[in-house]
């Protein structure tokens, strides 16, 4: 099957990030990276339970914590978790499209959706100057990050236009150009991040983030190698003849 039909074949909130509950490690670092602090207040947005909320709170001092998620379940849970702490947050069973965010200083936001991230752009637009969006993977569309520490992107209010796709992933992973060893390196740090499976599992995710990674950058005319390097032939075939899940089709001639 074709890479996109494997994908569509996993849970949607995996693929997504919607379901997906980040480890405290990872969240600790997103919120560095915003340099949260005390004047700040904070939004997760699909917030799945209570640990960023309760990290911003009692690790950051922030002023006021809000857990947004539309899966009534994990809101209740989250309440009750969070009522063991000194400072409990706000958790709201909302769909985060209807949530007023209108006094975010900081926001966690981790959807790959294209109708959400269509829908939040313009609320995120409308948040006060200098109002920060943390997102994985990759900054918002069409904008360049003001700060990464890969899988982690920091943008910032107003955001800054990005000329093209090519100039976005460039300003992503802060390199020239893109070979295998980086597109290796940066798919590894984005499995560690989310993931607390076994290594099996993560390897088997790093080898389909490298190979997305570098024949995105190919296409986009930024991979270091005018020809494609043995590395990527061999983990392209090792998917298609072990796992049968094709790769190749990606590639522009």
């Amino acid at each position: 099957m074709k890479i996109e039909e494997y994908l569509k074949s996993l849970p949607g909130g995996i693929v997504s990030g919607e379901d997906v509950t980040l480890p405290e490690k990872p969240l600790r670092e997103m919120l560095k990276l915003a340099e949260l602090g005390s004047e700040d207040v904070f939004y997760h947005l699909g917030c799945n339970n209570e640990v960023g909320v309760s990290m911003a709170l009692q690790e950051f001092n922030v002023k006021k914590a809000v857990g947004i998620d539309k899966n009534c379940q994990k809101i209740e849970d989250a309440k009750k978790n969070i009522k063991k702490c000194d400072r409990p947050g706000m958790f709201l069973c909302e769909d985060v499209i209807e949530s007023d965010i209108s006094d975010a200083t900081v926001v966690l936001f981790w959807f790959t959706n294209e109708d959400i991230i269509h829908a939040m752009m313009k609320k995120f637009q409308n948040l006060t100057h200098g109002a920060k969006v943390l997102t994985v993977w990759g900054p918002l569309p069409e904008c360049l990050p003001s700060k990464v520490k890969f899988p982690y992107v920091l943008n910032k209010v107003p955001f800054k236009k990005a000329s093209s796709l090519k100039e976005q992933l460039l300003a992503v992973f802060g390199v020239k150009c893109v070979d295998f060893v980086t597109a290796w390196e940066f798919a590894e740090r984005y499995t560690k991040s989310i993931t607390s499976s076994q290594v099996q599992n993560d390897r088997f995710l790093t080898i389909i983030q490298t190979l997305m990674i570098w024949i995105n950058a190919k296409n986009l005319g930024v991979a270091c190698e005018d020809d494609v390097p043995e590395s990527i032939k061999t983990y392209i075939s090792i998917m298609r003849e072990h796992f049968n899940i094709d790769f190749g089709h990606l590639l522009k001639e």
